[in-house]
């Protein structure tokens, strides 16, 4: 069964709605290690319509370029990308696929699929939210920014119950940038201030 992993860059008030002013002042060698970490994992990207366009307008002209990021660029183009959109696409970049039916059985299926080996959603905040909801992520990879970004959309969005989550990983870096690996958990056991008030420093 792969796994699918959700990576986003984040601000310490829970936007993960990027602002290039707040993240690229972040932005070191730790951090990028940490993106190609990731994207080691996978050998499929799903991608919501909007991540999709912002990508496809910018990496394939980072290859063609030649330059720093070419490598990165390439392995992007490379690897199977597929894209949830409500409207009908025409692809130039290569290995992009839009999904077919319903999101929530298409990566369904994909995680199912012998064939796939690991599943990464860069972005994509509404298709991370759906899949979340429908209890399909299997990780959350946050670069948490000592920022508080105070507007733009955020990973948690209102809902009637909560999400309980387990620590899998932390790592901080010199920037103030903490890394955390989360997994879904099961809801501690109930408890109110009798339960715990013997913690209470006295």
């Amino acid at each position: 069964m792969a796994k699918v992993v959700s990576t986003l860059f984040i601000s310490a008030d829970g936007v993960a709605e990027i602002d290039p002013d707040w993240h690229f002042p972040y932005f070191d060698e730790n951090m990028g290690r940490c993106v190609g970490e990731d994207y080691d994992t996978a050998d499929v990207l799903l991608l919501g319509r909007e991540t999709y366009d912002s990508f496809a307008g910018a990496w394939p002209n980072r290859e063609a370029a030649g330059g720093e990021d070419a490598g990165f660029a390439k392995q992007l183009g490379d690897v199977r990308k597929v894209v949830a959109s409500r409207q009908p696409l025409e692809f130039a970049w290569r290995n992009s696929e839009l999904v077919e039916g319903d999101l929530l059985d298409a990566v369904a299926a994909l995680k199912a699929d012998a064939g796939v080996k690991g599943i990464l959603i860069p972005g994509s905040i509404s298709v991370v939210q759906q899949l979340l909801a429908a209890g399909l992520v299997d990780e959350l990879r946050l670069l948490v920014h000592p920022v508080a970004a105070r507007r733009g959309r955020r990973l948690f969005d209102d809902g009637d119950a909560p999400y309980h989550l387990k620590v899998l990983a932390t790592e901080v870096f010199p920037t103030g940038v903490i890394r955390v690996i989360y997994a879904p958990a099961a809801a501690p056991a109930e408890a109110g201030y009798d339960d715990v008030k013997d913690q209470v420093p006295s």
